[in-house]
């Protein structure tokens, strides 16, 4: 296996979260994206995942949280950065696609509307170049591009088309990284299947890193290139996916994949 070079490194953060006196959320985890990979991120409901993106975006209350360490990324490290700086990142440089679109979705203003807001966020140019970026954000995830399909709002789709215009809205600018927190978990499987898909064309057609944060092992399995398991907030296994997730080393990846539902023998009904 090649060793990653400093220029194939897009984010590489030690971190260390605290909130008062209380134990760490996240105890010194050290995280590598490299540029255009897909990185699975795998842990239980309180193992501090979601804690790690919202690092990354400069989303936990500095009021509040004591986060110690560097998260640097495409040359910056993003603790050091000012507000003001950060939200020219995020949307722009760093997406995040979340769990539940309908809820992230405004429900009081049409599609087109919310677009167009997230496009003007990190652009100044013309309207027709706003319009031409919209049209090509939802054929991009496979969307209609109509007119009729603008003016509906969140309720008049589906929760899979809501969540391809959230995914829509993230794209809008490019970013080099996407983060999917939870992104497909309120999905069928049919639509999380389609979802999944989605993200690796994102990935193959643009070169966009993903962060996928997830504790289904069958997603991670199907679009990740490689994975980290954390667990209690410390990270206690990395590597290629088919390596971590065929021939786990560490004691709780092991009780994960015992842990993964095994399919029932279907007996043949007699004739």
């Amino acid at each position: 296996m090649m060793v990653p070079t400093q220029s194939d490194v897009l984010l590489a953060a030690q971190v260390h979260v605290q909130y008062g006196g209380k134990p760490a959320v996240l105890r010194g985890v050290e995280v590598e994206i490299r540029r255009g990979e897909v990185l699975g991120l795998i842990g239980q409901s309180g193992s501090g995942k979601s804690t790690l993106a919202m690092a990354i975006l400069g989303l936990l209350d500095r009021k509040r949280a004591q986060v110690k360490g560097a998260i640097e990324f495409d040359g910056s490290d993003l603790l050091q950065l000012r507000e003001r700086e950060l939200r020219e990142l995020r949307g722009r440089k760093i997406a995040l696609v979340l769990q539940s679109p309908l809820s992230s979705l405004n429900p009081a203003l049409k599609i087109q509307t919310q677009l167009k807001e997230a496009w003007r966020a990190h652009a100044r140019r013309s309207n027709d170049d706003c319009q031409k970026a919209i049209r090509a954000a939802l054929e991009s995830v496979s969307l209609p591009s109509s007119d009729e399909f603008l003016r509906k709002h969140p309720s008049q789709m589906s929760v899979g088309q809501a969540q391809r215009v959230l995914i829509a809205m993230a794209v809008m600018h490019r970013p080099a990284l996407l983060i999917a927190d939870e992104a497909t978990s309120a999905l069928d499987v049919i639509t999380q299947a389609e979802i999944l898909s989605l993200f690796r064309e994102l990935n193959r057609n643009f070169g966009m890193a993903i962060l996928y944060i997830s504790h289904d092992l069958a997603s991670v399995a199907g679009i990740c290139d490689r994975v980290t398991i954390l667990h209690g907030g410390q990270i206690v296994e990395t590597g290629a996916t088919a390596q971590v997730l065929t021939n786990p080393q560490h004691e709780y990846t092991q009780k994960l994949m015992a842990a993964l539902p095994k399919m029932p023998a279907v007996k043949a009904a007699a004739v």
